[in-house]
């Protein structure tokens, strides 16, 4: 697969804690959207953390239907919600944490194996990867989807697993 890019600009009137802004992408997704600082919780508009956490769920729920579906499944639904959190630290706003809590609907998948696909997504989602932050997760099948685990697991995850066991990892 080809490299790519992709662009979203903001223009910017007024100091950090009284200006405001409007951000806009190409696609025209965000056309001069509202962007205002992320502290100000009565400014209306979007701010820089709740796009991060907007991109991480996004990335990471495009990630785990892509795992699932190299296990063989279908997913019906991956719902995500990514909450981000930002500390003061030495002075300056950091992102420190996020938390994803994803519910998926996906027929005849065990919930162990659906647990194991989340944990490979979030591995390799590419908004994971590039954060510095602490990323948590809660995974579940919704109720009327999850199943008993198998006697025989897929090949992939059997390879996993094997994998694992050579390389001592428990996750």
């Amino acid at each position: 697969m080809k490299p790519y890019t992709r662009k979203a600009s903001v223009l910017w009137v007024g100091t950090q804690q009284r200006g405001k802004g409007a951000i806009t992408t190409p696609n025209a997704a965000l056309k001069m959207a509202l962007y205002a600082s992320g502290g100000n919780l009565k400014r209306r508009g979007t701010n820089p953390p709740e796009l991060i956490a907007a991109a991480q769920a996004g990335s990471f729920s495009l990630s785990l239907a892509n795992e699932v579906a190299e296990a063989g499944y279908h997913p019906r639904q991956i719902d995500t919600t990514a909450t981000v959190t930002m500390e003061n630290v030495a002075a300056e706003w950091t992102l420190t944490q996020i938390h994803l809590e994803v519910i998926a609907a996906v027929p005849r998948l065990a919930e162990c194996d659906f647990v194991d696909a989340a944990l490979r997504a979030k591995a390799s989602c590419p908004i994971s990867r590039v954060l510095n932050a602490n990323i948590s997760m809660s995974a579940k099948l919704s109720g009327r989807d999850a199943v008993a685990p198998r006697a025989k697991p897929r090949q992939r995850a059997r390879g996993v697993r094997k994998n694992q066991a050579r390389n001592g990892a428990n996750d």
